[in-house]
């Protein structure tokens, strides 16, 4: 089928545009925020580039939406064709609501033309979204393979703005780790961890390329997961791909994504540092750990699993409802 999405969320697009569909990617001459397409993004050729006029002219089959900006848009740039009302739709929600939590009303609550699909469990059970139809579709990850080393007595983490977002990211945390080994922060905006932290235990390790990334955490020691409030990152689930040791903050998703023997999870920070300190002076229980943690992420967010998932949901929303044939005494004569 002829899926039409935008290039927003560019982890989960990684894995979602290797089905089996073709993905139609919205892009513009200015290639801004809601057009960027491909981004050149070494995807696979069905994930293709389409032009606002092309779209107008195009059948699509399946509309998947993030924000709600997309709405607005895709009516624009459909010819008119409203999602929900003309075309079968889903949003996918990556995020967790903010604000009063347990009273936060989803933007779309009790719609009954679209489908919520959430992508975490905690997701699912945070929003309110009175009565709008949702399900789960968890993570998956294509396998980077096995290339865990910890040769370098150094700890990974991948945040993004870690100053700016120090509260929600945990990168405040990561001073507590530092006596045990330095911590390399890779994502945008590193540059300004100074300002936070010496250089010398923390230190920003620049904004790399998806392959350059996981090369280079696979030689850190072990991978540090610290946000206090997110969906799910998937920079953590790679790193368990890679065969790293992952010591993680207790919070939101992760107790149902990292068992415990997968390195260390748990919202007392001090257990975190000790667990960190055994994993520094014991490599080869680094190494074990880390296997453990390559065996969960491919057995629960493994690209498959996460694919056919999606499959059901796109053949539900394109698929009619199967008729229903009444007994023989329910049927009115003719």
């Amino acid at each position: 089928m002829k899926i039409l999405f935008w290039h927003m969320h560019g982890g989960w697009a990684d894995a979602f545009v290797r089905g089996e569909h073709e993905y139609l990617l919205p892009t513009t001459t200015a290639r801004d925020p809601f057009g960027i397409g491909r981004a050149g993004r070494d995807w696979p050729s069905r994930a293709r580039e389409i032009s606002p006029d092309e779209l107008a002219e195009t059948d699509i089959d399946v509309v998947v939406l993030q924000r709600l900006e997309e709405f607005e848009l895709a009516t624009q740039w459909l010819g008119g064709r409203t999602p929900g009302r003309d075309l079968p739709t889903v949003f996918v929600e990556h995020n967790t609501p903010k604000g009063n939590v347990p009273q936060t009303l989803h933007p779309l609550a009790g719609r009954s033309d679209l489908t919520i699909v959430h992508v975490t469990h905690f997701n699912s059970l945070m929003w309110d979204t009175a009565g709008t139809p949702t399900t789960v579709v968890e993570h998956g990850v294509p396998d980077p393979g096995h290339t865990y080393t910890g040769e370098l007595q150094r700890f990974g983490a991948v945040i993004n703005e870690p100053v700016g977002r120090a509260r929600v990211s945990g990168a405040d945390l990561l001073a507590a780790f530092a006596p045990i080994l330095p911590v390399d922060v890779f994502g945008m905006g590193g540059e300004y961890l100074p300002d936070l932290f010496s250089p010398h235990a923390v230190a920003a390790a620049g904004d790399l390329p998806t392959g350059d990334l996981h090369n280079e955490l696979a030689r850190r020691r072990a991978y540090l997961h610290t946000t206090r409030w997110t969906s799910l990152g998937l920079s953590l689930l790679e790193a368990m791909h890679l065969g790293m040791p992952v010591l993680t903050l207790g919070t939101t998703e992760a107790y149902r994504a990292v068992p415990p023997e997968a390195g260390a999870i748990s919202t007392n920070i001090d257990e975190l540092v000790s667990e960190a300190g055994r994993l520094a002076e014991d490599p080869d229980e680094a190494r074990r750990r880390g296997e453990i943690a390559r065996e969960y992420a491919l057995q629960h967010y493994g690209l498959a699993a996460f694919l056919h998932r999606w499959n059901t949901v796109l053949g539900d929303l394109t698929s009619p409802p199967p008729r229903r044939t009444l007994p023989l005494d329910e049927r009115k004569p003719q």
